[in-house]
């Protein structure tokens, strides 16, 4: 089953699906600065474009481009920010 998940009122927008490995979304994230929870731990991989990040526990910002990723903890939060659209696939362990 494919879930459409749409949140800041259409800014960001994902396809959600199910692996072996567990829950997976793939999306676009337009320009603008965002915050996001977590319940699990989320792996955030850049396929196309570029953002910065606010990490938890983190004093500054870092810029992850195209073919990077990393990793938020399980009940955290994490903000992002970005000037042009953005590609991304999240995912849930």
């Amino acid at each position: 089953m494919i879930s459409e998940n749409i949140y800041f009122d259409g800014n960001v927008k994902s396809l959600g699906y199910e692996t072996v490995e567990g829950k997976s979304t793939i999306g676009i994230i337009n320009p603008g600065e965002y915050e996001f929870g977590t319940a699990q731990k989320e792996i955030m991989n850049i396929v196309e474009g570029e953002l910065s990040a606010m990490l938890p526990n983190q004093k500054e910002w870092q810029i992850f481009s195209a073919g990077t990723s990393f990793e938020v903890p399980a009940n955290s939060s994490f903000k992002v920010k970005k000037e042009i659209q953005t590609a991304y696939l999240c995912q849930y362990r």
